[in-house]
């Protein structure tokens, strides 16, 4: 990640942190003077996302390093280590949240739950609003610098504006005489944060196993190295996500009877013309292969 783009994931952060403090503090409030079980989880959650988005800025700073003896391919996995760290905490947070809701569910104490009032309806309106807000915001600078960590923290956005959802519904159903909807509504939102830190977790792993590309991204590339003059066939292709940057190998053919400068030349070209074509490619190596004489014929 070079600097600006070092810049652009601090400033999102920054922008999440400050919006996230606000939020869980007026969540919080609404929560315990409106009497909401519901709010106060919503709350809880807002609050650990100012803690993720401090992982989210240490892992972009880490992912940032250059190369180096020990690390000569750089240090973009951390990124996917922050995210995963992420999705872990996330789930904690919702397991809390789970588990509180499911006890409360289970005790049969309905008729001495309070019902939520009014503030508690306005916190979620609030919320659902600001972090869809925050969800889009934080998703455009993701895709723009290709950041997995703060694509994890735009759904960590996403995931809460969806618990306020189940908040809003929850203690609109508690006001109207169903007082257990309130509980109910803080077991769905651990069921939104479990299913978003699976996401993330799942995404982090594909990057940091060295998953392969997409197909097409695959086929684009063979038609790219097909395209260049000299290359007679493509024997292999192979890639590799490494964090948010793509790794290639590549096995051409070329006429046998080419000098050693003329084969180095033409996987040269190969090489500048798949860098070229595919930003997010960090490094490729390229073979050159001798054509058999029936392939020249």
């Amino acid at each position: 990640m070079n600097n600006e783009n070092k810049k652009i994931a601090n400033r999102v952060s920054i922008v999440s942190i400050v919006a996230n403090t606000v939020l869980a503090v007026f969540k919080l409030f609404a929560g315990i003077v409106a009497h909401s079980a519901a709010m106060v989880s919503d709350a809880v959650h807002s609050a650990s996302d100012v803690f993720s988005t401090f992982i989210v800025m240490i892992g972009v700073k880490l992912a940032s390093k250059d190369a180096d003896k020990e690390h000569p391919y750089g240090h973009e996995r951390m990124e996917c280590v922050a995210a995963m760290i992420l999705a872990f905490l996330l789930l904690a947070t919702g397991c809390g949240i789970g588990w509180s809701a499911l006890r409360k569910i289970v005790s049969e104490s309905y008729g001495a739950m309070q019902v939520p009032g009014m503030l508690a309806l306005t916190a979620a309106i609030a919320s659902i609003i600001i972090k869809e807000a925050m969800y889009w915001y934080t998703r455009h600078y993701a895709l723009k610098i290709d950041s997995t960590a703060l694509m994890a923290n735009a759904w960590d956005h996403r995931s809460d504006a969806l618990s306020s959802v189940g908040a809003l519904i929850g203690i609109a159903a508690s006001r109207m005489g169903y007082p257990l909807a309130d509980p109910i509504a803080s077991l769905i939102i651990f069921m939104f944060i479990a299913k978003a830190s699976v996401n993330i977790f799942r995404d982090a792993m594909d990057k940091m196993v060295d998953h392969s590309c997409d197909e097409d991204t695959e086929k684009a590339m063979y038609e790219c190295a097909e395209s260049v003059p000299g290359v007679l066939a493509i024997d292999l292709i192979q890639t590799r996500i490494f964090g948010d940057k793509i790794y290639v190998d590549i096995e051409i053919q070329a006429d046998g009877a080419l000098t050693l400068t003329e084969a180095h030349d033409i996987t040269e070209q190969v090489h500048d013309e798949i860098e070229k074509t595919f930003p997010k490619v960090k490094h490729i190596m390229v073979h050159a292969n001798p054509a058999e004489k029936n392939d020249l014929t």
